[in-house]
Order: C-alpha cells, then sequence, then structure tokens
C-alpha cells in the first residue's frame, strides 16, 4: 500500500529505471537491480499487476545512505491496491472488482504509478455501513455455456483479463467469457483506452502514445485504444466541472445524490445528464460541450437524439455559456426569466 503523505514519493519500474540510469524499462527489468540483496521491498502488494516503490527509499539504497523506515501505522489516508482492498473488506479480488463500481466507492479511486489503489476511509466507510456484507460478488458462469456475463459485471471481468495480459486478443476474450466477438470488439478498446487515459491523468506530461507504451499494450491494437484514450482523457479533465454542478443541485435539495458520468454523444462531444428531484422546477438538466447547460422535459432521455443540432422547443431553455458557475445554474432553474430558448452565439 501507498501510506499517508507518501503518494508524491512512488515510483513505478519505468520511473525506477530513469534513476538507475536504464536505457530503457526492459532493461531494468532483465537486470532485475531490485532484486540484489538489500534492496528496498516495493510498497506494491505481492500479488499486484505492477511494482511500485518508495522514491525516498531507492534513492538512499543507489546513494549507498542507510534507508528510511516507512510509517507502520494505519492511516486513513492510505492508499490501499486491488488485493489489499479486497482483503480489507474480507472479500475476494473479483468480488472487489463489483464493489468498486458502488458510487460509495467509485469516486474515491485513484491511478497512482499506474496502478488502481483506494483509500482506506473509503473502504472503512463502506465497510461499515454493512454494504459489504450484504452485497453480492460477480457470477461465474461455466465456460462454453454460451451465456453472455451480465452487462453490469463485463467491464470488470474483461478488466482483469486485460491486466494480467495487456496482449489480449478479442479471440481469447470471447472464449474465456462465452460474450459475442461483436461485444469483445466494442469493451476491449475501450478499456484498454480508459487505462491509457487514467495514466496520463495521473502522470502530467505523459502522451497518450507513450502511456500505451508503458501499459505493454501491443501496437498493433493501440490505435483502436488511442481513440477512446482521448475521449476518455476529456472526460476525466471535464468531469470535475460537472461533478461541481451536480453537487450544487444536491446541496439545493434540487437532485438525489448522483456522481457525473459524462458520454460521447458526437465526434469529439461529450455530454452529460442529470435527472432532477420530482419537485424541482424541471425535470432534469443535460450539458453538452458545445452547447453548455440547458433544461430538459425528460427525465428519462434528457440528452434526446443527437442531430448535430442543439435542442429547442417548449421546456428547453439555455443558460448563458457553456461553463457558468454551479451557483448560476442553481439561480437559473429558480428563475424562469434567465436563459434562452437557443445556446449563446447560435
Amino acid at each position: 500500500m501507498i501510506r499517508a503523505g507518501r503518494r508524491g514519493f512512488v515510483q513505478n519500474s519505468a520511473d525506477l529505471a530513469a534513476a538507475m540510469g536504464f536505457s530503457s524499462v526492459k532493461a531494468f527489468r532483465n537486470r532485475k537491480p531490485h532484486e540484489a540483496p538489500g534492496f528496498p521491498a516495493p510498497i506494491s502488494a505481492p500479488e499486484g499487476k505492477g511494482k511500485l516503490w518508495d522514491a525516498e527509499q531507492t534513492a538512499a539504497y543507489i546513494n549507498g545512505d542507510p534507508v528510511p523506515a516507512l510509517p507502520a501505522r494505519d492511516d486513513d489516508e492510505d492508499l490501499l491496491e486491488r488485493t489489499e482492498a479486497a482483503a480489507y473488506l474480507n472479500v475476494t479480488p473479483k468480488t472487489w472488482d463489483s464493489y468498486k463500481r458502488d458510487p460509495r466507492l467509485a469516486p474515491h479511486l485513484v491511478v497512482v504509478g499506474g496502478v488502481e489503489h483506494c483509500p482506506r476511509h473509503a473502504l472503512r466507510a463502506y465497510r461499515e455501513s454493512g454494504a459489504a456484507a450484504a452485497g453480492q460478488g460477480p457470477v461465474h458462469r461455466p465456460r462454453g455455456s454460451g451465456d453472455m456475463v451480465p452487462r453490469d459485471q463485463l467491464p470488470g471481468r474483461v478488466g482483469e483479463l486485460l491486466d494480467a495480459d495487456p496482449a489480449l486478443t478479442l479471440a481469447r476474450l470471447t472464449e474465456e467469457l462465452g460474450i459475442a466477438n461483436s461485444t469483445a470488439t466494442r469493451i476491449l478498446p475501450r478499456l484498454r483506452g480508459e487505462r491509457i487515459a487514467a495514466l496520463c491523468a495521473a502522470e502530467e506530461g505523459l502522451s497518450l502514445e507513450e502511456a500505451a507504451q508503458r501499459l505493454n499494450y501491443p501496437a498493433a491494437v493501440r490505435r483502436s485504444a488511442l481513440t477512446y484514450a482521448a475521449t476518455a482523457l476529456r472526460a476525466l479533465r471535464l468531469r470535475p466541472y460537472v461533478q461541481e454542478v451536480i453537487d450544487a443541485l444536491i446541496s439545493a435539495r434540487l437532485a438525489d445524490p448522483q456522481q457525473a458520468e459524462l458520454v460521447p454523444v458526437a465526434e469529439n462531444v461529450l455530454a452529460a445528464a442529470v435527472p432532477l428531484a420530482f419537485d424541482a422546477p424541471v425535470p432534469a438538466l443535460a450539458w453538452d460541450e458545445r452547447w453548455g447547460w440547458r433544461t430538459a422535459v425528460s427525465r428519462r432521455h434528457p440528452l434526446g437524439r443527437e442531430s448535430g443540432w442543439p435542442p429547442q422547443g417548449d421546456g428547453i431553455r439555455y443558460i448563458a455559456g457553456t461553463r457558468p458557475a454551479p451557483r448560476e445554474v442553481v439561480a437559473a432553474l429558480y428563475d424562469g426569466r434567465t436563459g434562452s430558448g437557443r445556446p449563446s452565439g447560435r
């Protein structure tokens, strides 16, 4: 695990290879200097997919200085990896893959050094809520049964296979999970893209191509993965703003607790929908990169059908600008005189 306050010292294999003067990660892995007697132990879980070290410890070793000890006391800000989080909740890692999508856990997940972690305080709150005890793990279907993996479990199952084998092929995926080739073709590049984007978001200045290389994705599959990665990275960067607006709506009791979810609605365009409370002035809000926030007449389908033109009609009112402040959005809902029937500049 990453102890509280040590996130800035985390090194992955690429970082450590550079610090030790190796020309490439491959050379580092071939030479295995980290297996020398006395070399600081990894801070990552033994079962983890990627090894991580503490840079302060490795720098001391490289310089011939005494290696400082890391904090041994558990702290709420400790960051736990997949197997550690599963052990904390007393479930299997596969069950954790299902649990981590829960809205009480998902917003807290962070990727450090290319490895996903969850803070101890989020795990503790989840466990104390009784959710873990009441939850159900993934349903494992027999190979060759011909049944599809349930949709809500598919990303976790495919992600597990992908993390174990970066070169995972469509053929093996369909064989392992018994899913249709069209499903595999749709989900595998997307998951690769999401992992590339997460790594870029965690390491400023890292390009999408460099992230794909670091994750060991074969060159033959990178093109489609990079397309998804570009969209996923933009979603990661836009989500905080959309979530700020949603949080303001929640505070004003205009919406139930929910997490921002951005979806592609057109080429290079992301949008988000926010169903509002039943006693709110309008059924829902929608946000589109092109047009900004607007009211929607349908709670079930706030975004409507994509036509390339801003939706207009009775009940649709645009709030000035593509990224108004959260308080402006809330105020506009209460004041039907604000905004207009079409977005600014149209």
